[in-house]
């Protein structure tokens, strides 16, 4: 997928990129149903992506094939004017986009997946830089609650949150890991199926990257998070996995020259796979039968995916 990764970078690092001409280069691959949203702010604006790949069983069709929600979480590709060129930070947005364009470019070839795939992503040049330690992260003009409710949708049977993981201490290698299962304000058991397909694409003993209570609750409750990787997981009862782009160094999420196309990759094949799967009913988030148990025991946390319980 290195073709698609690279046309993903090529097209969101410049200063004048838009919501606009992503769908402008995801239509003339074949894709229709394509979503665009402007949010503004005092501090700048963002352009929400959000497109539907149906599958051949999906629900866009009468299907009963399941819908997986694919999102490319961060703050800004850029940090304009502070810095030149595209940052850590916008490994979500190319993966996700990379994702796009290879499902829209196995349509063309006849392989259709099974179930719908949404892609959503947002696309900002200029985002403003927090502060945040060990290094600073990349803000956004737009709260993340307003990211989730432009890009959760209740179509989701289950999501892939992507995100650069690289400022943190917790997970430090090259490459790519994903994290327990998020769900209704459980941090539940590392799902076998994803660790499974995780080891195939990359060739690797899977990595998991670890996550806290704090990190599945909403941003602006003055806990800390690792990032917004687990975000999603606050706007859905839908299960949700986190797919971290790490790094063995702790590289601030506004460095520029800081991404790796041959990990981008990785990530966005492993989203194919999974989607791949998904769709079939090859592959499960979580242990259902044990949900059903920990529901009866103890019932659902849903306070967890509040600010607070007041």
């Amino acid at each position: 997928m290195l073709k698609q990764v690279i046309e993903a970078v090529e097209l969101l690092d410049s200063a004048t990129v838009n919501g606009e001409d992503v769908a402008a280069l995801l239509r003339s691959r074949g894709l229709k149903d394509i979503n665009i949203k402007t949010l503004k702010s005092a501090k700048g604006s963002t352009d929400f992506v959000k497109v539907l790949i149906p599958g051949v069983g999906g629900k866009m069709v009468g299907g009963d094939a399941r819908t997986l929600g694919i999102l490319g979480r961060l703050g800004g590709i850029g940090a304009r004017p502070e810095k030149i060129g595209i940052v850590s930070d916008g490994d979500g947005a190319v993966t996700a986009l990379a994702v796009a364009l290879k499902l829209a470019d196995m349509n063309t070839k006849g392989d259709r997946l099974v179930g719908d795939v949404i892609v959503g992503t947002h696309i900002c040049p200029n985002a403003p830089i927090t502060p945040h330690k060990p290094v600073p992260f990349m803000g956004s003009p737009v709260t993340v609650a307003e990211v989730n409710r432009e890009e959760v949708s209740p179509e989701m049977d289950a999501v892939l949150s992507i995100d650069t993981t690289k400022g943190n201490r917790i997970a430090k290698w090259r490459g790519l890991a994903i994290t327990p299962t998020a769900k209704e304000g459980w941090v539940l058991k590392v799902s076998d199926d994803l660790l499974t397909i995780l080891e195939i694409v990359t060739g690797r003993i899977a990595r998991v990257c670890p996550i806290t209570t704090q990190d599945i609750t909403p941003y602006g409750n003055g806990l800390d998070h690792i990032n917004s990787i687990m975000q999603p997981c606050t706007a859905t009862d839908a299960p949700v996995v986190g797919v971290a782009i790490t790094t063995e160094t702790v590289v601030p999420g506004c460095a520029t020259g800081a991404s790796h196309p041959t990990d981008i990759e990785e990530a966005a094949r492993y989203c194919i796979e999974v989607a791949k799967a998904y769709g079939k009913h090859l592959c499960s988030f979580y242990d259902e039968e044990e949900w059903m148990l920990i529901k009866k025991l103890y019932g659902p946390l849903k306070l967890f995916q509040t600010e607070s319980i007041s």
